[in-house]
Parts: C-alpha cells; sequence; structure tokens
C-alpha cells in the first residue's frame, strides 16, 4: 500500500496538519471558558465576556476553514486511492493466467475489488481526518490539565489507562472476527451469483426451497459473527461513558474541595471537566477509528494476496504471426496437462499435426480432454510437459495480442456482454465498417435476426445476452470471431444450441469463407465433422486415432461406436 500512499503525500500532510491546527485551536477553548468564568462572570465585566466570546468565536471560524481543507484532502486521497487500487487490481487479475484465477472464485475477486477497496477507501479519509487529531487532543488535554493542577491530574491518566486496557480486550478479540466475516462474504457473494445466473433452473426443478435453505444457512452466519462483533463494540460506549461519568463525580467531589480552600478557581474546574470530557470521547473516537483500521487491514491484506502475486505465464517477445513459411497452422509435441484440483491428467503425451490451411475435426467423449487441448492451443492454460506449436513457433514465444490475435476460440458459452450489438462485434475495434459487419452476420447467419430489431447493430444487449436466445447468441459470437480476422478459427461446440438447417447453412457459409484460414471444429455430432480434411479422435485424454471419415470408419472401432450412437437420419454416412 505504500506506493499508493507515496502519489497522495501531498494530501497526507496537508489533511492531517490542518486538523492539528484545528485542534490546537480547540484545546484553547476550555481555557477562554475559564477565564470567562473566573474574569469577566466574577466581576460583572460584560465587555471582557464579549471579547473573549468574539475570540471563540473567531476560533470556530478558522477552525472550520482548516476543517474543510482537512477534508478535502482526506476526499482527495480517499477517491485516488480507491480508483488506482481498483485500476491495479482489475488489471491484475487480467495478467494472472487462467490456472491462478481459478484459485479464487468470480465472487472473491468481485468482492475485493468492491468491498474490501472501499473498506481501505473509509480508513484512508479516517487516517488523515482523526489518526493524527484524537492522539493529540488526548495528549495536549492531558497536559493542560497537568498545568492547571497536577495532582487533581492523576485522575486523567487513571481513566486512561482504564479505557486503554478495555479498548485492548474488545478489539483484540474483534480482529480476527472482521476476517472470518469478509470470507462468509465471499461464500454470500458465490451463492447468491450462483442462484441467479440459474434462476431458471433453480425454478424448473423446484429447488428454491433448497437454494433458500443454503443462502440462509451463509446468511445466519454472516449475521451471526457480525452480530458477535457489534456486541463486542456495543460494550465500549457504555462502560467508556459509564467510566467517563465516574471520572466527572470524582472530579467534582475533590475539585470542589480544593475550590472551597481556594487552590482551584470555579473556572479551572470548568475547565478541568471539559479536558477530561475531551480526553475520554477522544479516546472512544480514537477506539472506532481503530475499528476501522482493523477492519480495513484484514481488507488490505486480501487485495495485497492479488496485487503480489506475479503471472506464472509471461508472455514472450514475438509480436508477429508468420504463416508464410509454416507447413503446420498448430502441433502438439508430446504434450501432457493436469489442472491444478485433478488427481489425473486431463491429457496424456498427445501428439498431432493440424496442416495450415486444412479444416480439422475433433471427436471424443465428454471429458475426452477436446476442449483443454484448444486452451492449450489458445495458451489460456500451459502444457505440464511437451510443447504447442503455431505456425512453427511456440506459443510461449508470442506476446499474447500475436496469439490470440491469430487464433480465436468460439466456444459454447462464449458471453456477450452489456452495451449494443456494434460493441460486442466490433470489440473495441473502430476501423471496422458497417458493410464488413454485416457480412460477418450474414456467414453467421445472424443479419436477419439483428437487422429486424428497430435499432438494427445499436441494439441494446443486457448483461450476459439475456435479451438474445441460445442460438442468437452463439451466432453473434461467430460473426464476432470472423470480425477478428484470426488465421485458425477454433470452433468448440458453438453451433449446439442451433438446429439442423441452421447449422448445416452456417458450414456452407464458413466453408465458402474459408480461404487460407484453418478451422477446427470441436463436436459430438459427426455430420459436423465428417466432411473434415482430418479428424482426431480422443479418449481418456490419449489420441485414440486419426484421419478421414472413410478412414476412421473402416480401422477405428471407437469412431465406429461413436457413429452407431447417433441415428442413421443425422449421421446417413456412418450407417454401414
Amino acid at each position: 500500500m505504500k506506493q499508493y500512499v507515496r502519489q497522495f503525500k501531498k494530501q497526507f500532510i496537508i489533511g492531517p496538519a490542518f486538523k492539528l491546527s484545528e485542534a490546537i485551536l480547540e484545546l484553547f477553548i476550555p481555557l477562554i471558558m475559564a477565564k470567562i468564568v473566573d474574569v469577566g462572570i466574577a466581576n460583572g465585566d460584560i465587555p471582557y465576556i464579549l471579547k473573549m466570546g468574539g475570540l471563540m468565536l473567531l476560533q470556530g471560524t478558522v477552525g472550520f476553514a482548516f476543517a474543510v481543507i482537512c477534508q478535502y484532502s482526506a476526499a482527495s486521497a480517499q477517491q485516488g486511492i480507491g480508483t488506482l487500487l481498483r485500476r491495479d487490481l482489475f488489471r491484475k487479475i487480467h495478467t494472472l493466467s487462467q490456472k491462478q484465477q481459478d484459485a479464487f472464485s468470480d465472487s472473491t475477486l468481485t468482492t475485493r475489488i468492491l468491498n474490501d477497496v472501499n473498506q481501505v477507501q473509509t480508513a484512508v479519509a479516517m487516517f488523515i481526518r482523526l489518526a493524527f487529531r484524537w492522539p493529540f487532543i488526548i495528549l495536549g488535554s492531558l497536559l493542560a490539565a497537568m498545568a492547571l493542577d497536577l495532582k487533581l491530574s492523576v485522575i486523567f491518566l487513571v481513566a486512561a489507562v482504564a479505557l486503554s486496557v478495555l479498548l485492548y480486550v474488545v478489539l483484540s478479540r474483534s480482529r480476527p472476527l472482521y476476517r472470518r466475516i469478509q470470507k462468509k462474504t465471499d461464500t454470500l457473494s458465490a451463492i447468491t451469483e450462483d442462484s441467479l445466473s440459474g434462476v431458471r433452473v433453480i425454478r424448473a426443478f423446484q429447488k428454491i426451497g433448497f437454494h433458500k435453505k443454503q443462502f440462509g444457512s451463509v446468511n445466519d452466519d454472516v449475521t451471526r459473527i457480525n452480530l458477535h462483533v457489534a456486541r463486542l463494540n456495543a460494550c465500549l460506549n457504555p462502560l467508556s461513558f459509564a467510566l467517563l461519568n465516574l471520572c466527572i463525580v470524582l472530579l467534582l467531589l475533590l475539585g470542589g474541595k480544593r475550590i472551597q480552600v481556594g487552590t482551584l478557581t470555579q473556572g479551572q474546574m470548568i475547565a478541568f471537566t471539559n479536558y477530561m470530557t475531551q480526553i475520554l470521547m477522544s479516546i472512544m473516537i480514537f477506539a472506532n477509528t481503530i475499528v476501522l483500521f482493523t477492519k480495513a487491514s484484514a481488507s488490505v491484506e486480501r487485495i495485497e494476496e492479488v496485487l503480489h502475486l506475479t503471472p506464472d505465464m509471461v508472455e514472450g517477445s514475438v509480436d508477429t504471426v508468420s504463416t508464410e513459411n509454416a507447413q503446420t497452422a498448430a502441433a502438439f509435441r508430446d504434450v501432457s496437462f493436469s489442472y491444478a484440483d485433478s488427481a489425473e491428467p486431463v491429457l496424456s503425451h498427445i501428439s498431432l499435426e493440424i496442416p495450415k490451411g486444412a479444416t480439422v475435426g475433433i471427436v471424443g467423449a465428454t471429458g475426452a480432454g477436446k476442449s483443454t487441448l484448444m486452451k492449450l492451443l489458445c495458451r489460456l492454460y500451459d502444457a505440464d510437459e511437451g510443447a504447442v506449436e503455431v505456425f512453427g513457433e511456440d506459443v510461449k514465444a508470442y506476446t499474447n495480442k500475436a496469439l490470440h490475435g491469430a487464433v480465436h476460440l468460439v466456444s459454447q458459452g462464449n458471453p456477450l456482454f452489456k452495451g449494443t450489438v456494434r460493441e460486442n462485434l466490433v470489440c473495441g475495434k473502430k476501423e471496422i465498417s458497417d458493410e464488413t459487419i454485416k457480412e460477418a452476420l450474414k456467414i453467421a447467419d445472424a443479419a436477419e435476426f439483428i437487422f429486424a430489431l428497430p435499432e438494427g447493430l445499436d441494439a441494446p444487449v443486457s448483461e450476459g445476452g439475456k435479451n438474445f436466445s441460445g442460438g442468437q447468441k452463439q451466432r453473434l459470437t461467430i460473426a464476432r470471431a470472423l470480425l477478428g480476422e484470426p488465421e485458425i478459427l477454433i470452433f468448440d461446440d458453438s453451433l449446439s444450441a442451433l438446429d439442423f438447417a441452421t447449422e448445416a447453412k452456417i458450414r456452407r457459409n464458413l466453408a465458402d469463407f474459408k480461404g487460407n484460414k484453418t478451422i477446427i471444429l470441436i463436436s459430438q455430432r459427426i455430420h459436423v465433422i465428417q466432411n473434415a480434411d482430418c479428424i482426431f479422435v480422443l479418449e481418456d485424454g490419449t489420441l485414440a486415432g486419426s484421419g478421414t471419415h472413410k478412414e476412421l470408419l473402416d480401422s477405428n472401432e471407437l469412431y465406429r461406436e461413436i457413429c452407431r450412437s447417433q441415428n442413421a437420419e443425422e449421421v446417413p454416412a456412418c450407417v454401414q
């Protein structure tokens, strides 16, 4: 956090300086009150009372101006640090590998960017406004009281020590609870996100009661821990006020005797009472500030846990993908891979080559490793063993911009983003014309329903594209991939939500559009891949066969079994 504080060191100097100046003025108020009582009221000197009252008014006005300057400095630092933290967290998350992101849930990352940063912002503002003021008030009031009457000021010391012990006991018990609250809040966010995104499934399967119970259980835990913390903190105010009033009673009792013997004036007694109130109230406010800092410290730890992560996937330096001299579009050289939470490897010693400009099919049972293979090709993950190449160069050698510009993955669940259709299709590329967009939409068979909308390309897209059907979203994501003009297009079951007629039309359009591009089709449907130049069959993370549709029918039992599992009308070429 130090680097963020340094960027606002001016605010961290000016704010406390003006707050201390305000505190100094505040310390003179009891002394002026003592003078008004002992001199003005005792002697009936109205002009003196008015003069000292005017001085108090002037001090109040100047103190108000100092407070405004401090508040402005605090607000500037608060918002500035919050903005930088959110920006850096967001950027850091996007530099992490998919493997590192998998270690966190989406909900906890969202909570850290929003809730934890808000906690830090509040702590920054309170630090500038209060962290120096209240200790100074406590020390200044104590010194002023000692200057008035050293023996009577012992009450102040005893009260300050007693209240400090009380604060330590309460805060030492509440600090670990704040960490538990943050973790439970992450869990609550995850449950909420799952329930909201899957609300249709929940209703369809009548699981509302189960999810209510699940949410209620975690919510009750959050409530219980918060109540525990609240009870601990609730002890502060009544105990502190009891101590304050006890000290004031003791002060009045002993001070009254000293007034009777003439060693203390009535005005000094009023000043003593004011200083006592200032000290104990300052300690209480300082305690609440410490509570805020305790919350913020837990948030800082969670934020730094993300910021201090070193990306384990370093991009290379090759910023251009050259296709001219390459014989293969992609190659896997003895590749093995396992997910972090997987006991068994997902891919084992895969070796295959995808010719440049070919249309390739990949087929296999669910869990065979088809999608994982393509994630390695896009370098969403790095292989544990072996090498993955794109146009003769290891994917690790490319910059992310170069690799992802050359290889586009259209997955089954590719999302749309809140905005407009145009914004979703061009993805920030301003040079793409409407004619080019229309051509991509035609290939993806999406032009008809998009231009039937009143706003056309400027039609709104809701969060996650919920205002479009599954098939419409798939067609839009295909059009988006085409507009990226990649050399390798991967369709990972991205036609699954379409009817056979629409699917066949898109496949014909892609065949006409293809040119020299390499197309990789991943599908459970044999008729989608049967016309591919080469088909690779995966089984339990290993390569079980390769060849054309006819070659595999003749030589590969697993491929024949997949064909037999699909009816004759759907896959006529598989009927033997």
